[in-house]
């Protein structure tokens, strides 16, 4: 890439050298409240795409607490605040709805008088190993609905957790907006034995000279400060800089306390369990339902299965049953590293599928395994900046929308894509731009070969601290995924929904989630690749 080839507006704001090393310096912006995100983001949106965005921002709009600074004092404390389940003794049998009221309290034990608390809940029957999520419903007023459909039958346990007070989802809010390079990346430049690194990202202050590494065909943008002696396009890889220090004041920093206020489990001021009697006669839950990503809940665990309540999943138990769906087809798996534990799963899991050794570094790929017997070939690939991935090498640094359209699709071409964790630190917009970039591409593709399948695995929780929560907190995962599902609804996709699967699921929350989970993530997704004749 030649940083001559430049369109004005994905640079305006920044100052950048070509390759005859002559400095354009470019008006440097006012800095606004850094609504359009800092500068190269005159989007050119058509009416439907500012359409779209504007409905889709309007849908994660996150309820404020009144204005003004709250102490710590009159933050939420989950110690002091309670649930209680509505009419815990009445009849309930299966299929029915159980309501589940949370009072909110702050550290002096007074009830909180507004809303936007991140809370999750499940409810559970450990004997069973049984589970599944329920669905809130913010009051506003400090009291919170929750609505469980209950799925199965026996003694069945509700628990609740405050993920964040609505105190420090300000915080994060504001760490978005305000502090999008909280993480950084850099590049390596090289030429013969000498060699650069310097900084990356989305965007780079101006003032400085910059490499523009703005790709060509998905207008995906960006920057690394140019090295003092090297070319742009002597850049050999990239890699995660780092993380921010610093980022709190000291009274926002009480916000995120791990034994405090962070994943802390609010208790039940009566019963916390109900019993649920067995349907009359034997009516299945019905499975006409077409595809819907925004169904809550989406399935459930049954002795440490997943069942789905829109399609049926069938277990792929032994490794004969995932080679019989799986031969003769290619499967490609693109995004970051909760989708390289579908690639290692079943390179592990199926013995005649073989990791063919491209010298890619570990954990980082692109990596291939491949079945000559059976004729399978499954390959991973990450995607695109920004990927806080250890090294990349820019030849292999690619957007999944230019790698599919290098597919040519059809019934023996599988392709699954997840995309979240590493655009949390950005303001949405980047994330959705993302996202129509590859939606587009998948149109395509399904638009030449339609029996092409293509799944997206969703996001998940994952195990929060005050530092993790700063960056990659559950509560950015859930407004990305909440785009990502509205964004890809209608279009024939189907849906691993990983996150209920890790919300409700009884091991503690990972960004890996542990192999049992993974299984299941697995057995839906073959069940889509190879659905059961019925």
């Amino acid at each position: 890439f030649s940083p001559q080839n430049l369109d004005d507006d994905a640079v305006s704001g920044l100052s950048w050298i070509t390759e005859n090393n002559v400095q354009h310096s470019l008006s440097q912006p006012a800095k606004t409240t850094r609504k359009p995100y800092c500068g190269y983001t005159q989007q050119t949106l058509s009416k439907s795409e500012q359409a779209e965005q504007e409905s889709l921002l309007a849908a994660i709009e996150w309820p404020k607490p009144p204005d003004g600074k709250i102490a710590f004092e009159q933050s939420t404390d989950p110690t002091h605040s309670d649930f209680v389940i509505v009419k815990p003794r009445r009849f309930f049998k299966v299929g029915d709805q159980l309501e589940v009221l949370v009072r909110m309290k702050d550290f002096q034990g007074k009830p909180k008088q507004y809303g936007g608390d991140y809370l999750q809940a499940r409810i559970h029957s450990p004997g069973l190993k049984a589970g599944a999520a329920g669905r809130i419903v913010d009051c506003q007023n400090g009291l919170y609905k929750v609505f469980f459909t209950l799925l199965w039958p026996g003694e069945v346990k509700v628990s609740v957790s405050l993920v964040h007070p609505s105190e420090a989802i300000q915080v994060l809010l504001r760490l978005r907006e305000e502090r999008p390079d909280r993480v950084y990346f850099k590049s390596s430049f090289k030429s013969g034995r000498y060699s650069e690194t310097t900084e990356c990202n989305i965007c780079l202050p101006g003032g400085v000279p910059v490499c523009n590494f703005t790709d060509l065909y998905t207008g995906e943008p960006w920057f690394c400060y140019k090295p003092r002696k090297l070319p742009c396009d002597s850049r050999i890889s990239h890699a995660k800089g780092g993380y921010l220090k610093g980022l709190l004041t000291r009274e926002e920093s009480l916000f995120f306390q791990s034994d405090v206020n962070i994943k802390r489990p609010i208790l039940s001021s009566g019963p916390d369990s109900v019993i649920v009697n067995p349907k009359a006669f034997t009516d299945s839950l019905s499975m006409d339902r077409a595809e819907d990503p925004t169904v809550s809940p989406s399935g459930y665990y049954y002795e440490d299965q997943w069942r789905s309540r829109t399609h049926w999943i069938h277990n792929f138990n032994k490794s004969d049953d995932i080679i019989e769906c799986l031969q003769g087809k290619v499967i490609h798996l693109f995004g970051d590293s909760t989708i390289r534990q579908w690639f290692e799963y079943l390179t592990a899991f199926v013995p005649d599928l073989v990791e063919f050794n491209l010298g890619s570094p570990k954990n980082v790929g692109p990596f291939m395994s491949v079945d000559l017997k059976h004729n399978i070939l499954l390959k991973f690939r990450c995607h695109g900046p920004p990927i806080r991935f250890s090294t990349v090498f820019s030849s292999e640094l690619r957007y999944i929308a230019n790698e599919l359209n290098s597919i040519v699709g059809g019934r023996n071409t599988v392709v699954a894509i997840t995309i979240w964790s590493h655009f949390s630190t950005f303001p949405v917009q980047v994330y959705m731009r993302r996202l129509r970039n590859i939606r587009t591409a998948v149109l395509q593709l399904l638009g030449r070969s339609p029996e092409t399948a293509v799944v997206i695995r969703t996001a998940n929780v994952q195990e929060l601290g005050p530092e993790v929560s700063l960056f990659n907190s559950d509560w950015y995962s859930l407004q990305l995924d909440s785009v990502m599902r509205k964004m890809f609804s209608g279009i024939a996709v189907h849906f691993v929904d990983a996150w209920e699967m890790s919300v409700a699921h009884y091991l503690p929350h990972n960004l890996h989630p542990n192999e049992i989970i993974v299984k299941n993530q697995i057995d839906a997704f073959l069940s889509y690749v190879c659905p059961l004749q019925t």
